[in-house]
């Protein structure tokens, strides 16, 4: 009798051995799918990972139920990677397949058409009288008056009479711009006013034929980086592209791509943020046509079900421009993978697991990739290579790249001539002692963005918080509102009009009165984007202002939308988290102010200065992208701090130095390698007793290379006390051991009866 091991998603270590029946003998392989019993009148969908003879010993085996696959669904390389990442991660594998696969592909009724809920203009109101009165009929109404206001912008119903196309809505778009619930909009529905229309979603996109022709002739430096980098290739299966803000690495790597294309062979395209893969889409398409697929998680379930199955056949797409989550999907021919500003913290997996970094799971992927590849001859030169392009790189990459183990090509001038931005320093705390500061504004930032309008040109604000305000506070007494599940204060958001946890999601009413001393003295602490962009609207009235960070983008089209409207100068002032920081090409913007430069360096991290730089120096390269010279003002109250100058002199030479000596002295990476071990529990006591406890059994085997256990910053999420435990492993040190003494050490622990509804799981390589 044969045997399957299957992968099952659920949340425990190791395979599950199922017995196959004579009729699917021979027609089972490895990488179908197949319809499971598990546990007491449950199904599951499971991957079978190997199937043998080997009868499993002490249970009662049941049988595959059915095949849901006619053909593998995954590739031998895809099940390796699996492994590598549960190995590395600490993660079980059923965890990896649950993040690695989309939802249709792992229910069995398998994937059905979805449908999206848009707005739209009913017949009659289509004309400019008519929506006077519409404005008239609405006016005691203000909630539906504001959101039908809302509809008008965003639809663009205001340049359609000049003969511009109408823009279509989403329904949640309307309602997350606005703010307005969905009781208003549908009233509004009800009055006659708008309509609703189903569209399906899911649908592949088509981009047309190839127009090689638009590929741009490099210039001397970027032929010189480009070649650099070829040569890297033949001895190096990783180089970093060092290249500075606007130098022009996206031309570089169209040139790297349409290579590969000619040999025959696929590229993946990563991106850390989903904003950055709207505008690289356009430019790709431009170029390569329909042989560019998008691959991200604001697309819908169905159309990545739809891509990975147009991956694994005869037609597949030649390239895949997508989020970290891309890594996963099935590649035939891979040639190389391009991950762009590598540095971003994005890239790394938080939560849930597994905690993966798509970095180094793409190293991994080239390496395990070439055994698809089966026309080529099995040699390290057919192994697929991975370019990591950047303008501020990774400590870990740098170090890899300057100590040879990585290729090093360095692109150090602008594209085209254009000078770095000029880069003004702000003593904030200076100018509020002085009483000068209006809010979070100076009033040189407030001069150069009204003068950049003025001149039409843009002009960009970098705030790292989103919401009105991070805390509210009594200004009697200083009572702050706490999440009732996480130890965190609560973030103010006045266009929801409610409280919310950043961390778990939940959200409150804004109390009308403290409810330790009754004043009704309660105002916001701090400022976040909405804030922001509500005094810069009583400031510069004239201003047409975009907001973009979490909260307004969290529809696909809203990423679209904002940023084709300040591409396209309809709006011309853009607010935003760090996700306006990270590879934005704007050719008009001509200033750039970041507000608050201390939030981003007072983090209790050893990497805050390595993440501050990094942000500070990406989000000043969005000014002056094209024809001339950009300015930054950058306010901070330690306006002497070496990280700044750095930032200012753009000398990432002098931060590597000064952070690499540090890292070294006091044990991180690179020279060392981080495993965070996180303990949970409803009890705090009993967590902490865990913690004390797990820490005496690893320093049997580590010593003092364990550190805590001790309180996280934020020791309370989701209703569950957390305790966590350093372990700090230098380079050469047996990580496979390290991981059994881990494991082995959880299993101890687990056989106490106290600790049965305990949570221990593992961060490898934090960020």
């Amino acid at each position: 009798m044969l045997y399957a091991d299957l992968i099952l998603p659920v949340p425990l270590y190791g395979l599950f051995t199922y017995a196959i029946p004579p009729q699917m003998e021979g027609v089972a392989q490895r990488g179908m799918r197949a319809l499971v019993p598990f546990g007491r009148n449950k199904n599951h969908v499971g991957i079978i990972a190997r199937i043998h003879d080997q009868k499993p010993e002490g249970y009662e085996v049941k049988e595959l139920a059915q095949l849901l696959d006619a053909q593998p669904i995954l590739l031998d390389s895809q099940l390796r990677l699996w492994d590598w990442i549960a190995d590395y991660y600490m993660s079980p594998i059923g965890e990896v397949y649950k993040a690695a696969m989309p939802a249709a592909l792992k229910a069995e009724e398998g994937y059905k058409p979805k449908t999206e809920t848009y707005i739209r203009l009913t017949q009659p109101f289509q004309n400019e009288q008519a929506l006077h009165i519409a404005l008239d009929m609405l006016a005691r109404a203000s909630k539906q008056q504001a959101a039908f206001i809302s509809y008008l912008e965003l639809s663009h119903w205001d340049s359609v009479f000049d003969g511009s196309p109408v823009e279509e809505v989403t329904r949640e778009e309307l309602m997350n711009a606005s703010g307005a619930t969905l009781p208003t909009i549908n009233q509004l529905v009800k009055r006659g006013l708008l309509e609703t229309y189903e569209v399906e979603v899911g649908r592949l996109n088509h981009g047309g034929e190839p127009h090689f022709e638009n590929i741009k002739k490099l210039s001397e430096p970027q032929q010189e980086a480009y070649n650099q980098i070829l040569f890297s290739f033949l001895k190096k299966n990783v180089t970093l592209l060092h290249g500075v803000t606007s130098s022009g690495k996206t031309e570089i790597y169209i040139h790297l791509i349409k290579r590969e294309l000619d040999m025959h062979r696929q590229v993946l395209y990563l991106l850390p943020e989903i904003a950055l893969t709207v505008q690289m889409m356009d430019r790709l398409r431009n170029v390569f046509g329909d042989r560019l697929g998008i691959y991200h998680s604001k697309y819908s379930d169905d159309e990545r079900a739809e891509i990975w199955q147009k991956q694994l056949s005869a037609n597949p797409y030649d390239i895949i421009l997508g989020a970290r989550s891309a890594v996963f999907l099935p590649f035939q021919n891979l040639g190389l993978i391009i991950v762009d500003e590598e540095h971003e913290t994005s890239y790394k997996q938080q939560d849930p697991m597994p905690r993966y970094h798509a970095r180094s799971t793409a190293i991994i992927l080239a390496q395990l990739a070439r055994a698809n590849d089966q026309s080529s001859i099995i040699n390290s030169q057919s192994e697929p290579r991975v370019l990591l392009g950047t303008a501020t790189p990774s400590l870990e990459s740098y170090y890899n790249a300057k100590t040879g183990k990585y290729g090093l090509v360095e692109l150090k001038t602008r594209h085209q001539g254009i000078e770095m931005p000029e880069i003004q320093v702000v003593d904030t705390k200076d100018l509020q002692h002085r009483k000068m500061m209006c809010g979070p504004f100076s009033p040189l930032l407030l001069a150069r963005v009204r003068e950049a309008l003025e001149r039409g040109e843009q002009a960009i604000l970098f705030q790292n918080r989103r919401g009105w305000a991070p805390m509210v506070e009594c200004k009697q007494c200083g009572w702050v509102p706490h999440c009732e599940h996480c130890d965190v204060s609560l973030t103010l958001h006045r266009t929801l009009n409610m409280l919310s946890c950043h961390y778990c999601g939940n959200t409150y009413r804004i109390p009308t009165e403290c409810p330790a001393c009754g004043s009704k003295e309660l105002q916001g602490r701090g400022y976040g984007t909405e804030k922001i962009e509500d005094q810069i609207r009583d400031i510069l009235p004239e201003a047409r202002i975009a907001r973009m960070d979490l909260d307004t983008t969290r529809t696909r089209n809203a990423y679209e939308r904002i940023i084709s409207d300040f591409a396209a100068g309809r709006t011309n002032l853009l607010i935003g988290t760090q996700m306006i920081s990270k590879g934005l090409d704007f050719d008009r913007v001509s200033v750039v102010g970041i507000l608050n430069a201390d939030g981003m360096l007072n983090q209790p991290d050893f990497r805050a200065y390595e993440h501050a730089f990094m942000m500070m120096s990406q989000v000043s390269g969005r000014a002056g992208r094209k024809n001339k010279r950009g300015l930054v003002i950058l306010q901070t109250k330690s306006p002497d701090l070496s990280v700044i100058q750095q930032v200012v002199r753009n000398d990432y030479t002098g931060l590597y130095k000064n952070l690499i000596a540090e890292r070294q002295a006091f044990h991180y990476p690179p020279y060392y390698r981080l495993i965070y071990v996180y303990l949970k529990h409803k009890s705090d006591s009993l967590v902490n007793t865990a913690g004390i406890e797990m820490g005496t059994r690893l320093r049997q085997w580590f010593g003092t290379r364990v550190l805590g256990p001790d309180k996280p910053s934020v020791a309370k999420v989701k209703a569950l006390c957390i305790r966590k435990l350093v372990l700090k492993i230098e380079n050469g040190l047996d990580l496979k051991k390290t991981r059994e003494y881990l494991l082995l050490a959880q299993q101890q622990m687990m056989q106490d009866k106290r600790y049965s509804s305990l949570q221990i799981y593992y961060d490898v390589d934090p960020l």
